[in-house]
């Protein structure tokens, strides 16, 4: 993760997999948005993979839900692979969420220990 992230107590990396839009809701954002709102983690990195990656590019509902965690000041970023897959890669580049290679950092980030939440 290029240093982000890694033996940082107040980074949280959070690993989003499900496309279960409830989920997305009352979880993911409710959580990475309020917990940079009340100061909970000092930084956030959202990352996409596996079915989010869909979710995100295609539900405007998840699409806003983006952008707001964006504005509070989450970075998000979706894994590479799964964008180009599911044909996602320009849609999330339009959003502003990075989309890279993300096998090498959240191995990176396991065997670090660095806090991971996986949803």
């Amino acid at each position: 993760m290029e240093g982000q992230g890694l033996n940082q107590s107040g980074h949280l990396n959070v690993l989003w997999t499900s496309d279960n839009v409830v989920t997305a809701e009352k979880m993911v954002f409710m959580y990475t948005k309020n917990a940079i709102k009340y100061g909970w983690w000092d930084s956030i990195t959202l990352i996409v993979w596996g079915a989010a990656t869909a979710l995100a590019a295609t539900s405007q509902q998840v699409q806003a839900l983006i952008a707001e965690a964006q504005e509070a000041g989450v970075k998000v970023s979706a894994c590479k692979e799964c964008a180009d897959q599911l044909a996602a890669t320009d849609q999330l580049e339009s959003m502003g969420v990075e989309v890279k290679y993300w096998g090498p950092p959240l191995t990176e980030i396991l065997k670090s220990g660095a806090h991971l939440l996986s949803v």
